[in-house]
């Protein structure tokens, strides 16, 4: 079997349960944004040192898999596949992660190779939550997609940090 398919020629997708939608439609933006978002953390695995961060970025993966597959459709008969206990768990990890780095300022983004990787996935997963957000407004959304992209950009900064702290490199703005 081949993933050539020719069924998307004429610029559309299926979805997951094989209604045909276009490839720019807001469901196929959200769950694209969030693979996306996969790949760049694929990448930052590359250039992280932490044995805990990759750990995390490979935790993060296989829920954006289930993100993604939950938002694949408008009506999952199964249910959503992020729960409150996966938002609770990110929630719990942000906290413990500024506990250990308490940050003085703001952060200039991207001083170690690893960080710039994190802050860039970062930036995508923020633009994936607006993409979720603006689906939301149309169509029915599992709150707890919405509630854990939220968080996951706050998990990415704080992870993007503790690889700098662990080089001394956290760079602070200056004021103006």
């Amino acid at each position: 079997m081949s993933i050539t398919t020719k069924t998307g020629d004429g610029g559309q997708t299926s979805l997951w349960t094989g209604e045909r939608v276009n490839k720019d439609d807001l469901r196929v933006e959200a769950y694209g944004s969030l693979d996306e978002l996969s790949s760049f953390l694929g990448l930052a695995s590359h250039s992280c040192r932490l044995p805990e961060t990759l750990e995390a970025l490979e935790d993060i993966q296989r829920k954006l898999y289930k993100a993604c597959s939950e938002l694949a459709s408008a009506h999952r008969p199964q249910g959503p596949l992020i729960s409150a206990a996966d938002e609770e768990k990110i929630t719990e990890s942000i906290h413990a992660l500024e506990a250990a780095l308490p940050l003085t300022g703001f952060v200039l983004p991207g001083s170690t190779p690893g960080s710039a990787a994190l802050d860039v996935a970062r930036t995508v997963c923020r633009r994936a939550e607006r993409r979720i957000v603006a689906l939301a407004a149309r169509d029915e959304v599992g709150q707890y997609v919405r509630l854990y992209v939220n968080r996951l950009s706050d998990y990415l900064f704080m992870l993007a940090r503790r690889e700098e702290a662990s080089l001394g490199a956290i760079r602070y703005a200056k004021a103006p």
